[in-house]
């Protein structure tokens, strides 16, 4: 893994020197844009609206249209200029407890690694937030913009999740979400039943991406010439009489969790039927190239 950034975390007079890594991959499947008439990859292009021609990298500058038609250059000498020094400090500006910063806010995860000689206090940040249960609220400038982002401890490693600005984030209001809805003693009784009965640790192990498992199964079928059958569609249930639901829902998870309460050793059904997908060579469904050679194209 390399790392994607190298400064420090900066609060008050200490400075702990660290590498930036990307704390999440996507496992998306690379789909490739085709002409539907003979399968040709389509490219994009860099296109000058004046002339039609293509235009290299080297030529390409970035501008802000100050009026109609009317940019301001900037170089890469003018955004160092805008926060000078900021691009390779972590800026602490306040520490929150936990629970106070809303999960609306996060973005996205990275590791923080020390470097050399800051092992010591990166540990001592690191074990300060856990004893303490709070987080660090940090100002960056990353690729030419600033952020916000907030540094907590896991596994004795320093996590920094970037955040949204408020400005960023939308407010509730619009929403239309039912107010001081009458509810009965019994009907909340059930429902925090239901809710206890599938209470238990968060094993983020337990839940894959079936989406992708099942597109591989039907890129891996359409490959063998066979037509691919859908996915059966989750059974939708309309709620008429919400006791009898919250109790059927309730006696239902009793049976389909029950193994999960007593014998942590079983796989989920789903996941067990999910099994051979993840067994299934991808060999087929990477032979693209092959499939795109001029041969085929001039046939």
């Amino acid at each position: 893994m390399r790392s994607m950034w190298t400064g420090a975390i900066s609060f008050g007079l200490v400075n702990i020197p660290v590498k930036l890594y990307s704390g999440s991959v996507s496992h998306s499947l690379d789909l490739d844009m085709l002409h539907s008439k003979d399968l040709s990859p389509i490219r994009y292009a860099r296109v000058c609206r004046e002339d039609g021609k293509e235009v290299p990298w080297d030529e390409i500058v970035k501008g802000y249209e100050w009026q109609k038609d009317d940019y301001i250059v900037l170089t890469k000498d003018d955004f160092a200029k805008a926060d000078p020094g900021r691009q390779e400090t972590l800026d602490i500006v306040a520490f929150a407890k936990q629970e106070e910063v809303s999960p609306v806010y996060f973005d996205k995860p990275y590791y923080l690694e020390p470097g050399k000689g800051a092992a010591k206090v990166y540990s001592l940040l690191c074990q300060a937030l856990e004893e303490s249960q709070k987080v660090a609220i940090v100002k960056y400038v990353l690729r030419n913009r600033e952020h916000l982002g907030c540094i907590r401890p896991q596994d004795d490693t320093l996590v920094m999740i970037q955040m949204r600005f408020a400005d960023e984030v939308r407010g509730t209001d619009e929403i239309k979400a039912p107010k001081k809805v009458k509810l009965t003693k019994p009907e909340m009784t059930l429902a925090h039943q239901l809710i206890d009965q599938l209470t238990r640790p968060f094993d983020p192990t337990e839940y894959k991406d079936t989406y992708q498992d099942e597109l591989e199964r039907i890129i891996e079928e359409k490959a063998e010439g066979k037509k691919p059958k859908a996915t059966a569609a989750p059974k939708k249930a309309e709620v008429k009489d919400l006791m009898a639901a919250l109790r059927k829902s309730l006696s239902d998870g009793k049976k389909a969790n029950l193994y999960l309460v007593h014998d942590n050793t079983k796989k989920p059904a789903a996941e067990a039927k999910r099994a051979p997908a993840k067994k299934r060579p991808a060999t087929k469904a990477k032979k693209k190239p092959a499939r795109k050679s001029t041969a085929r194209k001039s046939a």
